[in-house]
C-alpha cells in the first residue's frame, strides 16, 4: 500500500535546468550537474519511487565531490530529510541505488576541472553547463549487482 494514500503532492517529478541547479546548490558546478543528471538517470530507468529507494553516494566527503550529493537529491529524489541518502568517505567516486532487492550502481567518467586562476569560477560554471548537455553514456557508466 502507499504509504502516503490520498497525498496529491507525492512523488512529483520535475527536470531542473542548469539555472535551477544554481538556485539550489549557490552555484552552478559539474559535480552538482553529473549528480543530478545519475539522479535524473536512476529514476528513469531503475526505479521511479524515491521512497522505495536508498542512495548511498561514495566519494571524497568534501567540495567539490560532495556536491554531487545535492544534484542526487534533485535527480531522483532521495534526500537527506527522508534520511535515504548516505554519503560514505572514499577515495573513488560511486553511486549505488538500492531498491526490492537489486542495486544499480553508477560510475562518473572521470573530467579534469579547469585550471585554477583568473576566471576559474566562469570557466568551472561554463564546464557544467557543457556537461549538463552530454548524453548520460559521456557521463557515466551504469550496471546491476
Amino acid at each position: 500500500m502507499n504509504q502516503h494514500s490520498g497525498c496529491r503532492y507525492q512523488n512529483l517529478t520535475r527536470d531542473y535546468t542548469p539555472a535551477d541547479l544554481a538556485a539550489f546548490h549557490g552555484h552552478l558546478g559539474p559535480f552538482i550537474v553529473l549528480g543530478y543528471r545519475i539522479g535524473r538517470y536512476v529514476r528513469k530507468t531503475f526505479c521511479d519511487d524515491p521512497f522505495k529507494m536508498q542512495a548511498v553516494i561514495h566519494c571524497a566527503g568534501t567540495p567539490p565531490e560532495s556536491c554531487l550529493v545535492d544534484g542526487v537529491q534533485l535527480g531522483c529524489g532521495c534526500t537527506l530529510g527522508k534520511r535515504n541518502i548516505e554519503i560514505h568517505e572514499s577515495s573513488t567516486i560511486r553511486c549505488e541505488f538500492i531498491s526490492g532487492g537489486s542495486t544499480m550502481v553508477i560510475i562518473p567518467h572521470p573530467f579534469d576541472l579547469p585550471p585554477q586562476g583568473e576566471g576559474y569560477e566562469a570557466a568551472i560554471e561554463h564546464y557544467a553547463e557543457e556537461l549538463f548537455a552530454l548524453p548520460d553514456d559521456r557521463l557515466f557508466t551504469s550496471r546491476m549487482e
